[in-house]
């Protein structure tokens, strides 16, 4: 079995089925923040250590927040992918950035 890739998620109260995509796809969801705290709208934002990927929920988020969350994946060299808060949405992200090329889901559709 490979080893889980560690997420932060960004945005939404509930996550409804993502986070079984996710695990589908090897990626442990470590921390989930709503965004709605003022406070993540700080310019010296950092991410738990640890992290691998930041997932942004764009439809939750308001630009701000998203882009002190963005600044702090890139200076720490993290990946970043944006989607909206659908599985389908998440699972084309996931496929944009080469996550899906090893996982059953792609597979099953010859990707």
């Amino acid at each position: 079995m490979s080893q889980y890739v560690s997420a932060v998620v960004v945005g939404a109260d509930r996550l409804g089925n993502i986070p079984d995509l996710l695990k589908i796809h090897n990626i442990s969801i470590k921390h989930h923040i709503s965004g709605r705290d003022p406070a993540h709208q700080k310019k010296t934002l950092q991410l738990p250590s640890g992290t691998d990927l930041l997932i942004l929920l764009t439809d939750f988020l308001g630009h701000n927040v998203m882009k002190t969350f963005r600044a702090a994946a890139t200076k720490s060299g993290i990946r970043v992918v944006a989607c909206r808060r659908s599985v389908c949405s998440m699972k084309q992200a996931l496929t944009q950035c080469g996550y899906c090329e090893s996982c059953p889901l792609g597979k099953s559709k010859g990707q």
